[in-house]
Order: C-alpha cells, then sequence, then structure tokens
C-alpha cells in the first residue's frame, strides 16, 4: 500500500525510532489592560496583561457576547473652538505639535477621532468681537452672500483641522452654526432673537451652510456631519451666539438644506436638534408666552416631513439623562444618535484634584459607558484645550475645563475628559460595533461595575470598565467559556483589549421582550424580599417561542445575592411545565446546559435555604 505526504514522512521516522514533533499547544488567551485613577497615580497606564483561564468564577462576571451587535461607532473627541486653536498657537511650534500628536496621533497619542467645529463664532471665541462668515452693516442684507468668507479660520483653526487629519485620517468633522449671520436674524444681531420666519431667508441660510462646507472642502477639511443650529432652544441671553430655532424653523432650513447638498454633491449628512437629553427647565421657563416650549423636540423633528433628510439627531448632556438616547431610538430605531457635546466644569473653591477626581468619575459612568450603551455612536466634549483660567472665551461660561490646558508657565497638563476620551479613542476605532455586554452600574451611580464593549473592524474587541465605587471592586470577565478576575480601584476607570483570534465567540438567543429578567441590563433586578426558602420562583416571558440549550442565570453585583441550587422549567403556554433539571449554584453567574426546548416562558425555583435573599439581574439564553 502506497503512503504520501505527512502520512508517509511520519511512517519513516516511527521505523526510524523517532516519534512524530507534538503539536504546540495554543497559547493562552490575555487581555491588555489600561488603567486611570481618580488621584492620578496612574493615567492611562498599561498595566501587566490578565490571562483568561476555563470556566466561570464566583464574582460578578461581565459577560461579552459579540454575536450580540448594536451601532456602529464614528468617534470620539471634543471641539477645536476658535478659543482652543488660540491656546494651542500660544506653544511654540515643536511644543504644539506635541500637543497635536498627543490628542490626534493613534499610537503615540489617544487617537481622537471625532471633532465638533463651530460654524463662526460661540461662546469659546477668542477674537475681540463675535462673527459669522457673512457679516455685513446693521441694517444691510446679503442674499448673495457676497461677503462670505472663512478668512478668519485659515490663520489657526483649518490649519490644524488639517495637521489632526494627517495625524488620524479617520477622522470624522461635525459642523455646527451658533448662530445663522445676525441679518438673517429677528434680533439683527449673532445674540438672541429668532431666525426671520421668511423663505427667502430660509434659502440663504441653507445656502450659506452649503458654501461653508463647500470652502473648507476647498481649505481640505471635509466636513461629514452638519446640525442647523446649537442648543436651539436655548434663549438664554449669555453674551454670546445663540439662536431660538422652534421645530418648525428648524424643519425648514433643514427642507431647503437637504436637497441643496445633494445637488452639490455633498456627502455631508444632516443632524438634528443638537440640545439636551431633556429640555432644561431654564428653556421651559423662558418660553414667550402663547408659545409650546416643545418638550419633545426631536421627535417633532424626525416625525415632520424634514425627517427624511436627517441621518439621526444629536445631543448634548446638561439636562437630564442618557436613557432619552434609546427612548428615541426604540421609536426611530432608523435614524442614528450622536453625542455631540459636554464639558466638565468646576466650583470655584474646587481644588485641582476635586475637579480631577469629580470630571472623571461623572464622565466615565456618564458619557464614555451611559450614551454608548444607549446608542451613541460618538461621545464629544466641548474644547480639547483651554488656558489656566478657563478660557479665553466671550461670554458663555468661566468655569469649564479641555482634555488640555495650558498652564501660566507654559506647560500643557492633561485633565481629566483627556483620559476618559482616551480610554474610548485609543482602543475603540470608527467603525466599531458596541457589541453586548452585562453592565451593573448606572449613570445616577449605585456604586457598582459599569462597562461597555466594542468589536473593531480589525476583530480585536476593547471592554472599558468603571468602577463606580469609592472602594475596590473585584469581577470576572467572560467571553466564550473562559473568563479571567480582576481588581479596580475605587473610581478607577480601565479598558481592556484582546485580540481578534483569542476567544470563540457565543451563540446568544435574541430574546424580543419587555420583561426585566431579559433586558440586558445588570442594574435592573429581581429579589426575592425575604430569606431563601425552597420554592421560591420568578417566572421571565420571553415574549415568542424560543430555541436554546443553555441558560445563563446571573444574580448581578451584590455578592453572595444568589440561590444557593436552583431548578429550572420551561413552558410554552404558562400552565404546563417540563423540568430542566436541578442545579448547584458557583457564585453570582452560574450557566448550566439544559435539554434542547422551544419554549416562551422559562421560571427558576430555589431549591436551597438561607438567611440571606437571592436576586436575579439577568437570564440569558444560548443555543
Amino acid at each position: 500500500m502506497r503512503r504520501t505526504g505527512a502520512v508517509a514522512a511520519t511512517a519513516l521516522l516511527l521505523l526510524a525510532g523517532a516519534a512524530p514533533a507534538r503539536a504546540h499547544p495554543a497559547p493562552v488567551p490575555r487581555a491588555r489592560v489600561w488603567v486611570t485613577t481618580p488621584d492620578r497615580a496612574e493615567q492611562l497606564h498599561e498595566r501587566a496583561p490578565v490571562a483568561f483561564r476555563r470556566g466561570d468564577s464566583a464574582l460578578t462576571t461581565i459577560t461579552v457576547d459579540p454575536g450580540t451587535r448594536y451601532q456602529s461607532m464614528d468617534g470620539f473627541g471634543a471641539s477645536l473652538t476658535d478659543s482652543a486653536a488660540a491656546v494651542l498657537y500660544r506653544l511654540a511650534p515643536a511644543q504644539r505639535d506635541a500637543a497635536m500628536r498627543s490628542l490626534f496621533d493613534p499610537r503615540g497619542g489617544i487617537g481622537v477621532s471625532f471633532l465638533r467645529q463651530p460654524v463662526g463664532s460661540s461662546d469659546f471665541t477668542a477674537a475681540a468681537q463675535h462673527y459669522s462668515y457673512d457679516d455685513v452693516p446693521a441694517g444691510r442684507t446679503d442674499f448673495a452672500l457676497e461677503h462670505f468668507s472663512i478668512d478668519h479660520d485659515r490663520a489657526r483653526i483649518l490649519p490644524l483641522l488639517r495637521r489632526a487629519r494627517q495625524l488620524d485620517p479617520q477622522l470624522t468633522v461635525l459642523a455646527t452654526p451658533w448662530s445663522p449671520p445676525a441679518w438673517m436674524k429677528t434680533s439683527d444681531s449673532l445674540i438672541g432673537g429668532h431666525l426671520k420666519d421668511d423663505p427667502r431667508i430660509y434659502d440663504a441660510y441653507a445656502r450659506y451652510l452649503v458654501r461653508f462646507v463647500q470652502e473648507y472642502a476647498e481649505a481640505g477639511v471635509r466636513i461629514d456631519y452638519l446640525t442647523v443650529q446649537n442648543e436651539p432652544q436655548n434663549r438664554h441671553d449669555g453674551g454670546y451666539p445663540g439662536t431660538a430655532l422652534p421645530v418648525p424653523q428648524e424643519a425648514a432650513v433643514i427642507e431647503a438644506l437637504g436637497p441643496k447638498l445633494a445637488a452639490a454633491h455633498l456627502p455631508t449628512r444632516i443632524l438634528g436638534y443638537d440640545h439636551n437629553w431633556t429640555t432644561h427647565p431654564g428653556d421651559v421657563a423662558t418660553t414667550p408666552a402663547g408659545e409650546d416650549p416643545e418638550t419633545d423636540y426631536p421627535y417633532r423633528l424626525l416625525a415632520a416631513p424634514a425627517g427624511k433628510w436627517l441621518a439621526g439627531t444629536a445631543y448634548h448632556c446638561y439636562s437630564g439623562d442618557p436613557g432619552a438616547q434609546s427612548a428615541l431610538h426604540r421609536a426611530y430605531p432608523a435614524k442614528g444618535i450622536w453625542f455631540t457635546e459636554c464639558s466638565g466644569s468646576h466650583g470655584a473653591a474646587d481644588t485641582p484634584e476635586q475637579i480631577f477626581r469629580g470630571t472623571l468619575t461623572w464622565h466615565a459612568r456618564t458619557l464614555a459607558i451611559g450614551t454608548t450603551r444607549n446608542w451613541a455612536k460618538s461621545v464629544v466634549n466641548w474644547n480639547i484645550a483651554l488656558d489656566s483660567t478657563g478660557g479665553p472665551h466671550l461670554g458663555g461660561c468661566d468655569t469649564c475645563t479641555g482634555l488640555l490646558t495650558l498652564q501660566a508657565d507654559g506647560s500643557v497638563s492633561r485633565d481629566a475628559e483627556y483620559y476618559t476620551i482616551g480610554h474610548l479613542s485609543k482602543f475603540v476605532r470608527p467603525g466599531a460595533v458596541r457589541i453586548a455586554s452585562t453592565s451593573y452600574g448606572t449613570t445616577g451611580w449605585n456604586g457598582q461595575i459599569m462597562d461597555v464593549a466594542f468589536r473593531n473592524p480589525d476583530g480585536s474587541t476593547a471592554l472599558v470598565v468603571h468602577n463606580e465605587n469609592d472602594n475596590p471592586r473585584s469581577f470576572a470577565v467572560a467571553v466564550g467559556g473562559r473568563s479571567f478576575e480582576y481588581t479596580l480601584p475605587g473610581g478607577a476607570l480601565a479598558t481592556f483589549t484582546w485580540p481578534r483570534s483569542a476567544l470563540p465567540a457565543a451563540s446568544p438567543v435574541p430574546v424580543t421582550s419587555a420583561d426585566p429578567l431579559l433586558d440586558g441590563d445588570g442594574s435592573t433586578r429581581w429579589s426575592s424580599g425575604a430569606a431563601q426558602t425552597p420554592g421560591q420562583s420568578v417566572t421571565a416571558d420571553l415574549g415568542r417561542p424560543v430555541h436554546f440549550s443553555r441558560v445563563a442565570v446571573d444574580s448581578g453585583d451584590n455578592l453572595g445575592d444568589y440561590a444557593r441550587s436552583f431548578s429550572l422549567a420551561a413552558s410554552g403556554d404558562g400552565e404546563r411545565w417540563r423540568p430542566l433539571g436541578s442545579f448547584t449554584a458557583r457564585g453570582q453567574l452560574t450557566t448550566v446546559t439544559v435539554p434542547p426546548v422551544s419554549a416562551r416562558y422559562l421560571r427558576v425555583t430555589n431549591t436551597s435555604t438561607g438567611a440571606g435573599w437571592w436576586s436575579i439581574a439577568d437570564l440569558r439564553l444560548y443555543r
């Protein structure tokens, strides 16, 4: 019998008394770890990697499921305002370039990948007076846009934008006006007033915005997204440009703008609203008598005919919470959501240590994790750089902070926002997709572990974890049958990454049900409300019959709050039950194999006795 290839070679080795070479065992998967702590002891510091091992952990467990995918990500960053540009230009060229590299270089810096650029003047303006790109003397108009010019931006803003895109070619730019030119407004000023309710004005303003996009493109800066008004419900005169723009007026601008962008063959997409999660009480209070405060502004805008021109909605952080983004997503799932502004701030008596700690912990849970877990495709802070006085600014905020601060001695320091954005932008690249991960903390602070996970275009995974508690917290991370354990200092923010081929993917069963036991939110939980006794049970409604063969019973982030033993049963109608087995819990998360079954209802029954209560934060099903 003839033997060929590897078989024949092995036979000859055996005849010669030599053993065949052994296959090398697969390397143990490892996660790299970067940590920032509130006391600045670690600032995006890379720690030793941690190895995955087989099996579950008794600790609170973050389960990452790459098979469940949510929104794609555009990027993370801030705004290169006129003030930020002025601050960076106070630096010597070499120092300025070092600052730019620290911001935009994905390897040597944090890889800022998204910028929101004011169209004209904002409160953060270093000039002596506010400006638009078509200023004419009071009482005059310029419908032909003969006086349009972006020359103001050519000195500092445009060179910095070109350098930013050179450092990170994947950079996305969103542009936002704080005010149309004064001659288009009822106030005849960049400050205050409405857009004049005149079809000629809507047309002129749309052409103004198209002209801006075209001239920026000619100057080497592509505008990817455009909103038509910053904070359209903000009627407060803070000494800086602003315009009240009710829904019908914003819709009219968008309906004029959309066709003009298309006719000019510009790829720029329009976003609506660009204001807070909820209408600020101050905006409601300043609504003129007889006018509607439009507290459902983004819903009305998307429902209007103008909605067809919108890629989605932009949000700010100054009222409400990120849950508003998920509510809008449920109503308009085909439209995207971008988070586009939040500034760090501080009290007059706060020390630098207090400012860093407070900003890091609030931004970590509310922006880095809170907005992205609620469908945001971007996370954008306000100023990318300011000086030590919080300026320069012309009206507006005098306690704002940036990613970088130019100190009085000429040095450049990195603020908490640099690290909260950096824990995302350095590791989550444009085009990444958010994937499922169990999270137990809340944006309102409950002292538990909070997280969000992403799959990058190269297949690698990035997991961002925040310990909301002031004390160290230990937890596990589980992916596809492997896990590792880790302890984070109080208030710390961490990013864990691992490569594409390191771990197998799980096969979660998608469940579309309103049952809180199945909502994928570990911060909501069912609890027995009494000491453990056999027979206590809870039933989950899967919404429809689904097929599964494994069940994960997750008791959340209160250690020890789990049934020591339990049984599972399934039903198609909630009346006739099929036993699936009895099981012993190993800790906060127990994953068990059951006979393959198709069912609509799943019941968990406690079979143990104990003084403590028991809880279930989530039930997850697998094929």
